[in-house]
């Protein structure tokens, strides 16, 4: 009635997916002006100007400063200025964090003192439209797209 089990079967669990983290970074005191795409995760704490389309984390830390036309990334958190529009997954604004642009996106917080000038509309699932390019062993990303070039 009170038998043991011969030998239970134990199913692993599920790995939990690993935190984003941050692994490239735009420092103090530098200027960008051009686009960035890609994956990863990457912190702005200098002046960026240009579009972004990141698969990953979006970090402006509160030196930074970024203006651009679209900013899209999986995850960003805003702790500095942005001027542009966001369509992310999760946004954060934090009290030093400063938003002007309108929002797509399926989370949103904001910590007091935060500011946001525009419209947030709140989807269920945001597509960002980031896709990483695919390189082979050996190939640069200039050979994995090629330049276009006008006669």
């Amino acid at each position: 009635m009170f038998r043991r089990r011969q030998e239970e079967t134990i199913t692993p669990t599920a790995q939990p997916t690993p935190t984003e983290r941050v692994t490239s970074v735009l420092g103090t005191g530098i200027v960008w002006k051009g686009n960035l795409s890609g994956s990863g995760g990457v912190r702005i704490e200098g002046a960026f100007e240009g579009d972004i389309t990141i698969r990953g984390l979006l970090v402006v830390g509160e030196t930074g400063r970024v203006t651009c036309q679209n900013l899209r990334a999986n995850i960003v958190i805003v702790a500095g200025a942005v001027r542009g529009d966001i369509t992310c997954e999760k946004l954060e604004i934090r009290a030093t964090g400063r938003v002007w642009g309108n929002v797509i996106t399926a989370a949103f917080a904001t910590e007091e003192g935060a500011f946001l000038r525009g419209q947030i509309r709140m989807e269920e699932q945001v597509d960002i439209g980031a896709t990483a390019p695919v390189l082979t062993e050996g190939e640069t990303i200039d050979e994995a797209e090629p330049e276009k070039t006008e006669p």
